[in-house]
Formats: structure tokens, C-alpha cells, sequence
């Protein structure tokens, strides 16, 4: 992958901390989502545009991730995320519709949205540096 834009070294250090977690991650056109328990596929098409990941886990759709430029603020990028949440088309099967678990990422900083929360909202979480060979 190239990195010669910011949402590219974005995506860069996105890939590096899914892999870390141990996803799969795929491109759209080379999917398989039997590959890996869990299976990111990059720039799946939804009703609402593109996720700039949807994750897979046992073949089923459970999240999407919306990867910005290193210093976006995240904050307000819910709104886009929650979207794609929404615009997952018939198939492939999900989990749950509309997906529940939605992140956005800048690689250095991410925030996550669990939908089955009462009062669903974005909140910063943590990834460790140390996982993720630079």
C-alpha cells in the first residue's frame, strides 16, 4: 500500500493494529471470509458508500471502520460511521443490523461506538504500541 497521502499512512498503521489484534485483512476483491475468524475487508461497498473496513467474525458482519488522516478530529465522525452501520446491504449476513460495533481511526488515536448500549456514543479508546512493529 502506497503511503504517500495521510489517509494512506493512516490505513498503514490501521492495518498494522488490526493485524496485531489478529485480523484478517483483506481487499474486497480477494475475499474470503472463511480465511481467519475474524476478517477485515477493506473498502466494502454499503447502501450509505464505502467502509473503509467491515469486519467480519465466523462470516457474519459485526462492525465498520472509518479511517481519517492523522489529526481529524474524531469527534463528530460518528455521524458517518454510525451510516455504514446502518447500510449494510442483504447480504453478506451480519450479527446484528444495524452493526454494533463502530470504530473510526486516525492510526494513532481511535474512538468506538458499541450500539447495544443504552445510550450508544463515540469514546476514545487505547491501542498498545508496543503490539505493532514500526
Amino acid at each position: 500500500m502506497s503511503t504517500s497521502t495521510p489517509e494512506a499512512r493512516a490505513r498503514q498503521h490501521i492495518d498494522e493494529l488490526l493485524a496485531a489484534a489478529g485480523w484478517a485483512i483483506q481487499h474486497r476483491g480477494e475475499m474470503n471470509l472463511g480465511a481467519s475468524r475474524g476478517v477485515a475487508v477493506r473498502e466494502f461497498p454499503l447502501k450509505t458508500g464505502f467502509a473503509d473496513y467491515l469486519l467480519f467474525v465466523n462470516r457474519k458482519a459485526l462492525g465498520a471502520v472509518e479511517a481519517k488522516p492523522e489529526g481529524t478530529p474524531l469527534s463528530g465522525v460518528e455521524v458517518q460511521t454510525e451510516k455504514y452501520g446502518a447500510g449494510l446491504p442483504d447480504l453478506p449476513p451480519a450479527w446484528r443490523k444495524p452493526l454494533p460495533f463502530l470504530y473510526e481511526s486516525t492510526g494513532v488515536e481511535t474512538f468506538f461506538t458499541d450500539g447495544r448500549d443504552p445510550l450508544p456514543r463515540s469514546r476514545r479508546t487505547w491501542a498498545c504500541p508496543d503490539l505493532v512493529d514500526t
